[in-house]
């Protein structure tokens, strides 16, 4: 996964945008059948974008839990790096202080964050739903 990584966010750099299974080079092609059916076969598939690059100065993808089983929608926009986000960097993305603490081991800490609704935007509805109520004399 590292060569994909290395690759994708090589990929994304040169392009401005993530790759996709049609895009890679058979040597480094993911040995499982999503990417056989849409390199070989032809097919369309959803998973044709399993390996995602967040991309530099643009919006991240939506950060989920499923960030906690692999990182290939999260790679680091820098080929020099060559891995996925960290718990900390998807917790930035999600709008958590940096002196946020989170419980457990990293698994744990990316479930947290991919099941957290933003602190920013918890706040925003917060005001929302406080301002309704007020106007309501229900505060």
């Amino acid at each position: 996964d590292l060569w994909r990584y290395l690759w994708c966010s090589s990929y994304a750099k040169k392009y401005k945008r993530s790759p996709r299974y049609y895009d890679f080079p058979e040597i480094i092609l993911p040995a499982h059948g999503s990417a056989e059916e849409v390199k070989i076969k032809g097919k369309k598939t959803h998973h044709a974008d399993t390996f995602r690059v967040q991309l530099r100065n643009k919006p991240s993808n939506t950060i989920t839990s499923h960030l906690r089983k692999d990182g290939h929608a999260f790679i680091h926009y820098d080929p020099l790096q060559s891995r996925c986000l960290t718990a900390r960097e998807a917790a930035r993305i999600q709008t958590f202080p940096d002196n946020y603490f989170f419980e457990g081991n990293k698994t744990q800490q990316y479930q947290q964050i991919g099941n957290a609704v933003p602190p920013l935007l918890a706040r925003q509805l917060a005001e929302i739903v406080f301002k309704i109520m007020d106007e309501k004399g229900q505060t």
